[in-house]
């Protein structure tokens, strides 16, 4: 499989998994058929279109490629249509999520990495990439962004870009580098979820830690 081929697919499957991550998000709140595929192709493409933004690529590919937005509406027409099978999957938004962004990251900082030519920049932009979407999600749903919590998952998101441009500087094979990269961010953001790992918080005495209301 070539290089470019293999960064394509991984694009179309981070935009496919991150989009029912915002559906199901979506479907949660009740919202109706454009506002679930908004809240699809919002999280779907929002962190690629910030990153294509930075690196000079207008318009940025999820505006100007018809196959983001067909994706990203075929996964809002799964949700819907088999919502009940979907939500039996433990925690089903985590999920997509923890995979969407492990895909993303990766992908992100490949691209990033073909124009700026800087791995300091690259690993960032792989990260947004990977947390943008998510971002857009929870600040249209009234949520306090994951990023913003004590939760690791920009950290994920860092962990994988980091891999992934490290191996493409050390020429190592595309053939496996993208997917430990993949693995690594998947990988510690799920066990950060199962065994309730966080950043440390600074709390202090008399400070109002009541988490908002959903």
């Amino acid at each position: 499989m070539s290089e470019l081929l293999l960064f394509t697919l991984l694009d179309i499957a981070g935009t496919f998994v991150f989009a029912l991550s915002g559906a199901v998000a979506a479907k949660q709140r009740n919202l109706d058929l454009f506002g679930i595929v908004t809240i699809a192709f919002t999280v779907a493409c929002g962190g690629g279109l910030i990153r294509d933004l930075c690196i000079g690529v207008t318009p940025p590919a999820s505006l100007s490629s018809w196959p983001y937005l067909m994706v990203s509406a075929i996964a809002a027409v799964v949700v819907i249509g088999a919502y009940r099978l979907v939500v039996r999957l433990k925690q089903p938004v985590l999920f997509f999520d923890a995979l969407g962004l492990g895909l993303f990251a990766a992908a992100g900082a490949h691209k990033a990495l073909l124009h700026v030519h800087s791995a300091e920049a690259a690993i960032l932009l792989g990260m947004i990439t990977g947390v943008g979407g998510g971002v857009m999600r929870d600040v249209l749903l009234n949520r306090v962004p994951l990023i913003l919590q004590k939760e690791i998952y920009a950290s994920a998101a860092l962990l994988g870009a980091t891999f992934e441009v490290v191996g493409e500087l050390q020429n190592w094979s595309t053939q496996w580098v993208p997917w430990v990269a993949i693995g690594l961010c998947y990988g510690l953001r799920y066990l950060a979820l199962q065994y309730h790992w966080n950043l440390p918080t600074f709390a202090t005495a008399g400070d109002d830690v009541t988490p908002p209301s959903e």
